[in-house]
């Protein structure tokens, strides 16, 4: 029974690590700051700073980068998409404007065009530049 598992489960991981590893990391960097800085001046900014963005997106190449060097690019951009837009959708629907959904829109495509670029030079340069079949 566990051997089956672990034949079914294996060939998954590199596509389920980014889906799980994503809303980790957007907990543990974005997940606890919920309040605006106001300024002396009345104008707000926030409620994330740059260097929590910056902080991020430099941890989720970690993930991206095992499943791209493993050539299971789909799972780096679609398990990163997805979970860091189910993140997005989760830490922000409570929004009473409903604006929300174009931060959680933006948060996809963003990250799918994103993973999309990191992933493709990843497995580029982890075959040394040389094509598939070539």
């Amino acid at each position: 029974m566990r051997q089956g598992l672990l034949k079914i489960v294996r060939p998954l991981l590199p596509d389920l690590v980014p889906a799980l590893v994503a809303p980790a990391l957007w907990a543990v960097w974005l997940g606890w700051d919920q309040h605006r800085d106001v300024h002396p001046d009345g104008s707000t900014t926030g409620p994330y700073g740059a260097w929590q963005a910056i902080g991020l997106l430099l941890t989720l190449l970690a993930p991206v980068y095992w499943a791209a060097s493993r050539n299971h690019i789909p799972g780096a951009v679609f398990g990163t998409t997805a979970g860091l837009t189910i993140a997005a959708y989760y830490d922000w629907s409570d929004d009473g404007s409903g604006l929300y959904m174009i931060g959680v829109g933006t948060v996809m495509v963003g990250s799918l065009v994103a993973t999309a670029a990191v992933s493709t030079v990843i497995a580029h340069v982890k075959r040394g530049g040389r094509r598939n079949g070539a």
